[in-house]
């Protein structure tokens, strides 16, 4: 059977891994100043974060239209025998509910709940890709894939809590006193929704790597295949820190390091930083 694989644009896997593995990237919509933009196409990250520290207001996303869903997979599955989408969660997106929509009258199309974004998103796009290489039964692929999403774990560490705010997601006095008191807050992904986890105090490399190790250290149920290093922009000593004490804590087949795509930027800033790593099966 040959089966394709499109993702959501949320996914933030680096170019490098969408060509190798012939993804086809479906972009959301990133809301600027009264106007739509194609994520990853007509607008990147840099243009968010250079909009937001010349005063404009925060931007915003939005989902994918049903119609071009439809449009989309009907393109994608010519020249296949089926087609397998990996959405954002659908606990962050309607996005979810509008592939399921298009794909209905579609026998040969399967949209998968990654239940996250970004790079726990790219998880399930990357074990997709590893599953359509043998697979014979469409459904049974989809359980497979509906199962390994709830092993994966994905966290983000905040170095900044202005654009929060500006989302109204956290209180200018919350933020005031977590800047006071130089308290990181961690994002946990968990039952397809976002919570604050474990707040940090301190220097942000050094809460780096205490978040880093308390993620990786002191368990054994943490698949080696592979981890994601997903961040918007971070200084050098940063990403040293983080890569350092990944390898120091565990040695992984691979370890790949992306850049944060409009979703996590718009909602995150600059100075935001995750490991996203997958669970062994029970």
């Amino acid at each position: 059977m040959k089966i394709k694989i499109t993702a959501d644009s949320t996914c933030d896997l680096s170019p490098e891994l969408v060509r190798e593995n012939d993804i086809t990237i479906i972009p959301l919509y990133v809301n600027k100043d009264g106007k739509s933009f194609r994520d990853g196409v007509d607008i990147v990250p840099a243009d968010i974060f250079a909009h937001v520290a010349a005063g404009g207001a925060l931007c915003s996303t939005s989902a994918v239209p049903l119609g071009e869903y439809e449009e989309a997979f009907q393109k994608n599955i010519e020249g296949y025998d089926a087609l397998v989408h990996i959405s954002i969660g659908s606990g962050f997106s309607v996005t979810h509910h509008n592939a399921c929509l298009a794909a209905e009258n579609m026998p040969n199309v399967r949209v998968i709940d990654s239940r996250s974004l970004s790079t726990g998103q790219g998880q399930v796009v990357m074990e997709a890709c590893r599953l359509a290489k043998t697979a014979t039964d469409l459904d049974e692929m989809k359980a497979a894939l509906d199962e390994f999403a709830t092993r994966v774990d994905i966290s983000f560490l905040l170095d900044r809590l202005d654009y929060m705010v500006k989302g109204g997601r956290c209180s200018p006095v919350t933020a005031l006193g977590a800047n006071l008191l130089k308290l990181k807050p961690c994002i946990e992904v968990v039952d397809n929704k976002m919570i604050v986890g474990k707040k940090y105090r301190g220097n942000y490399a050094k809460c780096m790597e205490r978040y880093v190790r308390d993620r990786l250290e002191h368990t054994d149920n943490i698949s080696p295949e592979r981890i994601f290093i997903t961040h918007t922009p971070v200084t050098p000593e940063i990403s040293e820190t983080v890569h350092r004490t990944v390898r120091e804590c565990m040695d992984f087949d691979k370890i790949y390091d992306t850049s944060a795509g409009c979703t996590v930027s718009c909602h995150c800033g600059e100075g935001c930083l995750g490991v996203i790593f997958i669970h062994k099966k029970a």
